[in-house]
């Protein structure tokens, strides 16, 4: 049996597989493959349009969102989101894991060609990351344009549960690696996005949430990354990434045949609940995650606090059939990425696994 712990691309579920293994050369009798359909052809069409209606079911997402299907990966936001938001006004970024820091990395370079201000709310680079950034409300600018955040640290293994006081400035959430896998309320977000490969499809999509009255008339400097003109053309302005939004419709059927987000949180709870009980009740692993009510229920970093120990664990692990536990190079260790198709036998196998190295090399 092979367990897939990889941060992305991850784990599919298997009955959406499946499905598109049946369809792959034949869709709804249309006598061509998914991949060959036209974007603008009524096959795809009733796709792209389900995809919709069944995520805006699964997240609650009220009409005054609209809800985008675009290319570029969740990093294109970085740029996009200020290009479209910030001109001529502050921006706050909140910098508690490694994306936070490259989304305001990628916010200061674009300020030297486009009028506004990004502005640091803090960063716990200098502790690896280890905690999330603690800030007070009123450092905050009321007329600034948004505060970002990274819900979930997919290196570093930290996730904002509860959403911080922005001081009525609207909040921008990259959600990429918990989105469906914890309920978050969409109403407090001004946008949200999220690349696929994580917990919705495969690389190459990346699914925008943003709020109608942040589309403005304002002219910006690319048609394909204008938030308004990409509504406005219902995600078609240009070839969309067909397969990708394709297969996250059958994620998205799978989540709601699941029981919804709700569910899936509660079986994502139980999944990391279990791993993390067995890496507290010893001292041969350790987590670097220094607050417990932070852990992420996704991304679960952990070590044996010796390189070679590490090394020799991902090493037989790997050849036990626990595939992709390296941790992060910036991190080093082990990392379990439990997302939504993540099954707890997988978790309850690596815990036995740990448990016999453990035995076997407590020295």
């Amino acid at each position: 049996m092979v367990y897939n712990f990889a941060a992305g691309p991850s784990v599919l579920p298997q009955e959406a597989l499946l499905k598109a293994q049946a369809e792959l050369l034949d869709y709804a009798g249309s006598g061509m493959s998914v991949m060959e359909l036209t974007h603008r052809g009524k096959e795809f069409t009733a796709i792209i349009e389900h995809a919709e209606e069944t995520l805006r079911e699964l997240m609650h997402i009220p009409d005054n969102y609209q809800v985008l299907f675009l290319q570029g990966g969740a990093s294109t936001q970085f740029t996009m989101v200020p290009l479209n938001l910030a001109v001529g006004k502050k921006a706050y970024y909140v910098e508690s894991g490694s994306f936070g820091k490259k989304a305001f990395t990628e916010a200061v370079k674009l300020s030297h060609f486009i009028p506004f201000e990004p502005i640091s709310l803090g960063s716990t680079e200098s502790q690896n990351y280890n905690h999330l950034v603690q800030f007070d409300a009123s450092e905050i600018d009321s007329d600034a344009a948004y505060v970002h955040v990274t819900l979930n640290n997919t290196i570093e293994g930290t996730t904002i549960y509860e959403l911080p006081d922005t001081n009525g400035v609207p909040l921008v959430g990259d959600m990429s690696s918990d989105i469906l896998a914890f309920d978050y309320e969409v109403e407090k977000f001004a946008l949200i996005y999220a690349g696929a490969q994580k917990n919705i499809g495969p690389a190459g999509m990346t699914v925008v949430i943003v709020r109608n009255d942040l589309l403005t008339d304002k002219e910006i400097l690319s048609s394909m990354m204008d938030y308004r003109i990409l509504a406005k053309n219902h995600s078609l302005y240009n070839t969309p990434p067909t397969f990708g939004i394709y297969m996250s419709d059958l994620v998205f059927e799978w989540v709601k045949a699941q029981g919804g987000v709700k569910a899936m949180a509660e079986k994502n709870l139980k999944k990391s609940a279990l791993l993390y009980e067995y890496i507290d009740s010893t001292e041969f692993y350790k987590s670097p995650v220094i607050n417990k009510n932070e852990r992420s229920l996704c991304n679960i970093p952990f070590s044996c606090g010796d390189k070679v120990k590490d090394d020799k664990f991902i090493e037989q692990a790997d050849r036990a059939g626990f595939k992709n536990i390296k941790g992060h190079r910036s991190v080093g260790g082990m990392r379990a990425s439990l997302y939504n198709a993540f099954p707890f036998e997988g978790v309850e196998a690596l815990v036995d696994f740990m448990k016999k190295f453990e035995e076997e090399n407590d020295l």
